[in-house]
């Protein structure tokens, strides 16, 4: 598959490709299902093809990362003859992952990890406003200004001045898309503390800007618009209808101090929905209608764009139903996150979800297109379609990452070995223990094993000082290049997961009459669920 090649594929193309996938992962399910912490409990190594394992146990950490991992290396040469059946499976997983580096060799300077906004300040995007760079790290700096940039082409192309943020956090991307690019928001966030800070960064931003004008500032970095978002405390019910969404979008959650403009109403230098009377055109204010925030929303005058900037597990596929059922949706961006939360047949409560604050809005048995996975007819219906928790967790990993790690021979990989080592201790002890959480040990690759151990055993409620067999501690510290590279094979299966899930979704919009792009519009090294699905509707 080549550059950008998911745009451009048929619905018979990425029907074919999703049967490939499913066909594959398969095939090496005991890979993508293994845990890196029972390498020794269970003998992992020894499940690898024999042929494997010769060959394998004999890179070096940057060989990983140049023969296995990375797919844009060039020029590889090998110590030794590879059986074909693991350059098969190496080129077989390459060839059906989503390209994630369409854009890296524009933005990025010479070898380095950060894209060249960050080239004269690694903490400060230059194509981000200074005003908007406060309490943000430069992943998300990078990550609002990119996908801020995208939703605004599409709020024109559907003349669409409404944006509806879901899973907003602490309202980074609200304000960019609202006081940087003129855009009326409501923002929705689960969690009220958030939603509260999101309030107060709006004042601190605010305050700024007064400051800015008092000095007589004039910048074009400045903000376009002083339309203050809409901050919502809400929880999307992944249960309730696109009615329920709207409505819920229509009602008084708002908090904070100062005026909130709800959906449906413009502020300065925006023009204002026609069913906002209240617009008084001298003043250029807005007085305060829930009525009619509720009436513009319900009646679609007018319609609106819908984002999620990660939007975890099942909030993701939650998102695109409504968007497909909703007549006043008129496009969408989805960034996922968090494969591990989604809800499948087989497991329709995954560890790690939190309860929702009300009880679920359907009574009853769930339909198979209530999960979060998968969502369309035709992955369903597909032998070896399902995808583990394990499976799905993996495909959250960070490959890029990773291949910085083996090519610096980072101290830092010797943690998995260590975590393996202490699981077997942990379930020699008591095997109930098994999988265990385990909080993270701090700065643990600057500790001997030994030091590790006392602090993982007394994590899990064992004694500190349980005997551990010196001779046995040392056969397995030997083995730490395998832990690595079984480790490596397992994440090479991590993009091909996700290409399934994303291309699971792609799918489903298709099949409702919605085509769609994935584009990988964010830097990998920065966020490594770059992905962005975005879909708008071309009918009426």
């Amino acid at each position: 598959m080549g550059e950008n090649s998911q745009q451009s594929l048929s619905s018979d193309e990425q029907k074919e490709l999703a049967k490939r996938l499913t066909a594959f992962l398969s095939q090496y399910r005991y890979l993508s299902e293994s845990y890196i912490i029972e390498f020794f409990a269970e003998d992992l190594w020894h499940k690898l093809p024999g042929s494997w394992q010769s060959v394998l146990q004999q890179l070096s950490y940057p060989q990983i990362a140049d023969l296995l991992l990375d797919a844009e290396h060039k020029h590889r040469r090998y110590p030794c003859m590879w059986p074909l059946s693991l350059l098969a499976f190496r080129a077989t997983a390459h060839a059906l992952t989503f390209p994630r580096h369409s854009w890296r060799g524009r933005n990025n300077v010479g070898g380095s990890a950060k894209p060249r906004e960050f080239h004269d300040n690694q903490n400060q995007s230059s194509l981000l406003a200074h005003i908007f760079r406060k309490h943000v790290k430069p992943k998300k700096q990078h990550e609002i200004r990119e996908l801020g940039m995208l939703v605004k082409q599409l709020c024109e192309h559907t003349e669409c001045k409404q944006v509806v943020d879901v899973g907003s956090g602490q309202g980074h991307l609200t304000r960019f898309l609202s006081f940087g690019l003129g855009l009326s928001v409501t923002a929705i966030e689960a969690e009220p503390a958030l939603v509260a800070t999101a309030t107060k960064f709006d004042g601190q931003l605010l305050l700024a800007l007064e400051k800015e004008k008092h000095k007589q500032i004039y910048s074009s970095e400045l903000p376009s618009s002083e339309a203050r978002p809409r901050h919502m405390t809400g929880w999307v019910d992944p249960k309730a209808s696109w009615e329920v969404f709207v409505k819920q979008l229509g009602e008084d959650r708002h908090v904070g101090e100062g005026h909130i403009v709800p959906i449906g109403h413009c502020k300065k230098r925006l023009r204002p929905s026609p069913c906002c009377a209240s617009y008084d055109s001298k003043s250029t204010s807005l007085t305060e209608d829930e009525s009619c925030n509720s009436k513009c929303i319900q009646q679609g005058r007018p319609g609106f764009v819908l984002t999620g900037l990660h939007a975890c597990g099942d909030l993701s596929s939650t998102l695109l139903r409504h968007f497909v059922k909703c007549p006043h949706i008129h496009a969408i961006t989805s960034v996922a996150c968090c494969y591990m939360k989604l809800t499948t047949k087989e497991q329709p409560a995954p560890p790690g979800v939190v309860a929702p604050p009300v009880p679920p809005t359907s009574d009853g048995d769930s339909f198979p297109s209530d999960f979060g996975y998968p969502m369309s007819e035709h992955v369903r219906g597909l032998p070896g379609h399902e995808l583990s928790y394990k499976a799905r967790e993996g495909a959250c990993h960070a490959v890029e990452h990773y291949i910085d790690r083996l090519r610096e021979e980072s101290a830092l990989l010797r943690t998995h070995c260590y975590r393996a080592m202490l699981e077997t201790f942990i379930t020699d002890a008591r095997p109930q223990l098994r999988r265990a959480g385990i909080q993270t040990v701090k700065k643990a690759h600057l500790l001997t094993f030994t030091e590790y151990a006392k602090l993982g055993l007394a994590r899990v409620g064992l004694p500190p000082s349980l005997p551990l067999d010196p001779v046995r501690v040392e056969a397995m510290l030997e083995q730490q290049g395998r832990v690595v590279v079984y480790f490596s094979l397992a994440l090479l299966l991590a993009p091909v997961v996700e290409t399934l899930v994303l291309l699971d979704r792609m799918i489903y919009l298709q099949e409702n009459g919605v085509d769609s792009q994935l584009l990988p519009l964010l830097d990998p090294n920065l966020s490594p669920r770059n992905f962005v699905l975005v879909a708008l509707k071309t009918g009426g």
